[in-house]
């Protein structure tokens, strides 16, 4: 299906599965705000155009007053969750994100902490000594509320090794996961792709996905995006497309029959796309993501408002809903006059 250039015949059998899933009247969106609290990171990824070595001019860990004053913007604007990363810094220990976790909960005890990737946690595990579970169970412990699925990539190692020669290994990556859902947590899973991989390897990646969902039944859902060259060391690749990106969502669709959801990514194709990818097995809008950096960073950058949000799923069919990240319905449906 992947060769395959009939991208009607995808997008109809994958919006055939999503209506199956979802039969409801509307699609969904969510209101958060991406805070990278570090751009210092040892990961050495040569996707990564936002990330600096410990001493650059450029490196930075975030402030606490100027955090909390983005967590009050975005909750001034509807949102509820932070989604909360950083680079794998190599000098802050356990303690700093045990804090930081403290903080943010005595502050705003209605928002939700979304944080830390996998490699993150991996790396935590390393730096302090101690087992991926006892390092999620003192996260958790501190206020973390559910697990972003960045740092996924593609889960064949070759590949990782290709891009991201620091970084946890496919494994380690599902391990983290596999960790946390046993702990009762919930997070996504992601897919980055359109840079060395082949078709096979996202196959690999959404198969190694669906059995650990078989598995455990943690991921809320599959967010999956294009590579952005610009800015970094891969910036030879060509950029893939639309057509390239509503496949893979539509293939992704049909493999990943144990995910409730899938979110389009608005932010690397644009509203435009976005709004076809409603169509094409994407059952969610995803965020409107107040703030961005990483994607900025290699020179991407799309924005929009709520209710530009609403007009794109309502220009798709369907009524707007506003959700959490666990997707429950934060409010009632629109009335029709």
């Amino acid at each position: 299906m992947l060769e395959s250039c009939d991208l009607a015949a995808l997008g109809q059998a994958a919006d055939a599965i999503t209506r199956r899933i979802h039969p409801e009247p509307w699609r969904t969106y969510h209101i958060d705000r991406n805070i990278n609290y570090t751009n210092v990171c040892v990961g050495g990824c040569r996707f990564c155009a936002f990330s600096c070595r410990l001493g650059d001019a450029r490196a930075y860990v975030i402030r606490r007053d100027d955090l909390y004053q983005k967590i009050e913007e975005m909750v001034a604007l509807g949102g509820d969750q932070i989604l909360l990363q950083g680079g794998m810094h190599p000098e802050l220990p356990l303690k700093w994100y045990e804090d930081l976790l403290r903080d943010i909960r005595q502050r705003f005890p209605r928002v939700n902490v979304h944080g830390f990737s996998p490699p993150e946690i991996h790396h935590l595990s390393q730096l302090s000594g101690l087992p991926i579970k006892s390092v999620l169970e003192r996260l958790r412990d501190a206020g973390l509320g559910s697990l972003p699925g960045g740092g996924a990539e593609i889960l064949v190692d070759r590949v990782r090794t290709a891009l991201s020669p620091c970084k946890v290994s496919a494994d380690g990556w599902i391990e983290v996961c596999r960790q946390w859902h046993r702990l009762g947590g919930r997070g996504s899973a992601t897919m980055m792709f359109g840079h060395v991989e082949t078709l096979a390897d996202r196959i690999e990646h959404l198969e190694r996905l669906r059995q650990l969902q078989d598995e455990t039944g943690g991921f809320t859902a599959f967010i999956a995006w294009t590579f952005q060259p610009g800015n970094t060391a891969l910036s030879g690749i060509p950029k893939l497309g639309a057509f390239g990106y509503l496949k893979t969502l539509a293939v992704s669709r049909l493999y990943l029959d144990n995910f409730a959801n899938l979110q389009a990514s608005w932010v690397t194709q644009g509203l435009e796309v976005g709004q076809l990818a409603l169509r094409f097995g994407a059952n969610d809008l995803g965020s409107l993501m107040i703030e961005e950096n990483v994607v900025a960073a290699a020179g991407t950058s799309f924005q929009t408002t709520e209710e530009e949000m609403r007009q794109t799923i309502r220009g798709a069919g369907y009524t707007p809903r506003r959700r959490n990240v666990f997707y429950e319905l934060l409010d009632e449906p629109e009335v029709t006059p």
